[in-house]
């Protein structure tokens, strides 16, 4: 099962201890707000003879955070709050000192009584002179942090401040940044196929019917399937998102030239989620010329047929993979998605409540209810790349428990 909650920080509280590397701490605040990152800088009084608190501020866009006893922001109890509103702490770099302070669980400044206070994971980039990080007493407060889980990034080696050579400097950014990110990949080698967006189902050469899909959601599934490892084609309807890193692209337009390429590319596939908002019509005889608008007339009549349906066909395969279908309800929504879930024969049913404005079409937030033959899952709202992580996790515990799998990697 994937460790969704370790991969899915977001707002971070970056906390800077005294030591040179200190000085390249606004890189390191840029390149995790370039991720999309927000974050909020505590700064200890060792760090601030290297880096200028303006700096911080001036490349995170929020104050810095630097007195445990500040009576305006302990007024409402403000290191309470700032533990609670952080999803992941990086402290880089660490200094010796305050590397025992943390392992000894002191709370003797603000950075050690966030740590303290906080349920969220913490990383590390320890940075101090090589005879300091290779002493018994670094080396046992270092196992003290890695006992309770926390995180430990580097160090490097390399030419010291001090002008010695060893291990002991911080990591550069850049890498620190790597390493926070590198997800594991438990779909590694697994093979999804995912449909998105609208189709067009033509009236003449410029009129057809469609709906209101972005296709956002299916191409964040791809993104996020990519980023854990599988390999993903993408068979998308007309929209116009960039095409994700790593994903194989296929363009369509209509519901049966969809249905053409899925069956096409289904039969080596492991999962194959059926995120596309497929027209469930089109014109029975659609007009080669355009039709031209009558001024006399009140109404005018289409004769539709039903589009071929693609989920229900490819989990009716013999030799078929684990299905996952998506459904756009407005009401009834548990008696709905069990009645498509059945009669589609399929393993998962995500369902978001259109009705809302802010989840759903054309918006970058979504929340999902999943339904499986056993049980119901929850995703509640987030971008709808971190909803594509959750139902991930849900698709692999799924996959695993029907196949008897132990896990998605190398099975």
């Amino acid at each position: 099962m994937l460790s969704y909650e370790a991969m899915k920080p977001t707002k971070w509280l970056l906390g800077i201890t005294g030591g040179i590397a200190a000085y390249k701490t606004p890189e390191l605040v840029r390149l995790l707000t370039k991720q999309g990152k927000q974050v909020r800088v505590v700064l200890s009084k060792g760090g601030s003879a290297f880096v200028a608190p303006l700096s911080l501020q001036a490349v995170s866009g929020h104050p810095v955070y630097s007195e445990l006893l500040d009576t305006d922001f302990e007024a409402a109890m403000g290191h309470i709050e700032l533990a609670r509103w952080a999803d992941g702490i990086l402290i880089a770099p660490l200094s010796a000192n305050r590397l025992a302070a943390l392992a000894l669980g002191m709370a003797d400044d603000l950075l050690t009584t966030l740590c303290l206070a906080t349920k969220a994971p913490i990383w590390v980039a320890p940075a101090m002179n090589q005879q300091m990080w290779h002493h018994p007493a670094t080396q046992q407060h270092i196992a003290t942090l890695k006992a309770r889980n926390i995180h430990i990034l580097g160090p490097a080696f390399g030419e010291q401040a001090c002008k010695e050579v060893g291990l002991g400097r911080m990591l550069e950014p850049e890498d620190i940044v790597s390493q926070l990110f590198a997800y594991p990949k438990p779909l590694q080698g697994r093979n999804i196929l995912i449909t998105a967006g609208p189709t067009w189902e033509a009236i003449d050469p410029v009129r057809f019917i469609s709906n209101r899909s972005s296709g956002k959601m299916g191409f964040a599934l791809a993104q996020a399937a990519t980023r854990l490892g599988a390999n993903v084609v993408l068979i998308s309807g007309p929209v116009t998102l960039p095409t994700p890193q790593g994903v194989k692209r296929l363009d369509v337009v209509s519901a049966k030239e969809m249905y053409a390429a899925v069956m096409q590319q289904v039969e080596n596939m492991d999962v194959f989620i059926s995120a596309a908002a497929v027209a469930d019509f089109y014109v029975k005889e659609a007009a080669s010329q355009k039709i031209k608008k009558d001024m006399q007339a009140d109404f005018w009549q289409l004769t539709l047929a039903q589009n071929p349906d693609i989920l229900a066909q490819v989990a009716a395969r013999e030799k078929r993979p684990f299905c996952v279908g998506f459904a756009a309800e407005t009401e009834n929504i548990q008696a709905n998605a069990k009645q498509k879930l059945q009669q589609k024969n399929v393993d998962l049913i995500a369902v978001n409540d259109v009705s809302r404005k802010d989840i759903g079409f054309d918006v970058d937030m979504n929340a999902l209810t999943v339904f499986s033959p056993e049980a119901t899952y929850h995703i509640p709202k987030d971008s709808k790349y971190h909803v594509s992580l959750k139902l991930l996790e849900i698709i692999s515990e799924q996959v695993c428990k029907k196949y008897n799998y132990e896990s998605l990697i190398n099975v």
